[in-house]
């Protein structure tokens, strides 16, 4: 199976999550739910670690639990773990074998704390040290760069925030997910064709922020991975902090900016870059003012609450950087350097 059938792949496996494990996550949720819970400590890296910074907006907003990203080296190298009395310990990682993340995972249990985690491999060793395990079933993931287990991790973080709260609305929400990726996966050629024109391009900024912060800092990894690209990912709000002195005329920016709370910030910011810097924007968007300013816009569904589009704006992004390694003549299923599976201490 090759990366780009595993893009395609995502409708199918967010319907099968969906149909198979909300009665899970329900049950997970009223047992959680039912424990003096103060805070989540969530441990998880690469792409995962991804995933725990959507947690930390969807969670924060809905359920109103702080989120603590863990230090895994205080647990390995330093040997001086924290205080995890009172938290839900949660360990995210596509595999369950990387040995910091088990460790986290593991002394939470040892501290009494309840602990969970999501994961494609439900007997890995970081499930087997869980207490609740939600279980990805996204089948086998051949390609190095992750994509189809990445937006599972992100419907379950949102399928366990809907659950805690009994929410149907946002459930109604949660079904008709399939149906947006599908929409923007209905724009692959045309994103092909896109993107010939940044085939010399080696570096770039990523820009998001609220809920698609986490989109900035996926979509940058994967440009990294697949098109070699340095991409450094920014909240718009912490890029007018410094960063902005990178850019020249012509410098690529590439922005994630759906309708939602910080829009109207987002368009007068990524407006003045283009008209005073003359930035080249390439903008991932259903905000028509935005898309109209951007050099190469790429439309979302316009019906997409925002506390959802992280997950259907990234497939936007997989493309991007699935089809500017290919236009750069880049082997998209042996990454240089990497492999499937990642052990850090």
């Amino acid at each position: 199976m090759s990366l780009q059938s595993e893009i395609f792949e995502q409708p199918a496996i967010l319907r099968r999550l969906l149909k198979n494990s909300l009665g899970i996550i329900q049950d997970i949720a009223r047992e959680i739910d039912s424990r003096d819970i103060s805070y989540v400590f969530l441990a998880a890296r690469g792409t995962s670690d991804n995933a725990g910074l959507y947690a930390k907006y969807v969670w924060g907003a809905f359920n109103q639990l702080p989120i603590a990203l863990a230090a895994p080296s205080l647990f390995t190298l330093y040997e001086r773990p924290p205080d995890l009395r009172n938290s839900l310990v949660v360990g995210i990682s596509q595999s369950g074998e990387s040995p910091d993340i088990v460790r986290v995972v593991e002394e939470g249990r040892r501290q009494g704390a309840p602990t969970m985690t999501i994961t494609n491999e439900p007997t890995s060793p970081l499930a087997q040290n869980a207490d609740y395990v939600i279980s990805l079933g996204s089948g086998t993931e051949e390609a190095v760069a992750a994509t189809k287990t990445y937006t599972a991790q992100l419907l379950a973080i949102a399928m366990f925030s809907v659950a805690l709260r009994a929410d149907r609305e946002r459930l109604r929400h949660l079904e008709s997910l399939p149906r947006w990726v599908d929409q923007a996966l209905g724009q692959d050629q045309m994103i092909a064709s896109l993107v010939e024109s940044y085939r010399d391009m080696q570096q770039c900024v990523v820009i998001g922020r609220g809920y698609n912060y986490s989109t900035a800092f996926e979509w940058a990894l994967k440009l990294k991975e697949l098109a070699y690209v340095m991409a450094s990912p920014f909240s718009s709000a912490d890029f007018q902090h410094g960063p902005s002195a990178l850019l020249t005329e012509g410098y690529p920016v590439f922005a994630v900016a759906p309708h939602g709370a910080g829009t109207t910030l987002m368009i007068d910011f990524l407006g003045q870059l283009v008209s005073e810097r003359r930035v080249d924007l390439l903008a991932i968007s259903n905000d028509e003012n935005l898309l109209t300013q951007a050099h190469a816009p790429i439309v979302l569904p316009a019906d997409v609450p925002e506390w959802l589009t992280p997950i259907v704006s990234i497939v936007s992004a997989q493309l991007v950087s699935y089809h500017l390694a290919r236009a750069k003549g880049l082997d998209t299923e042996n990454p240089r350097g990497l492999q499937k599976v990642t052990r850090t201490w």
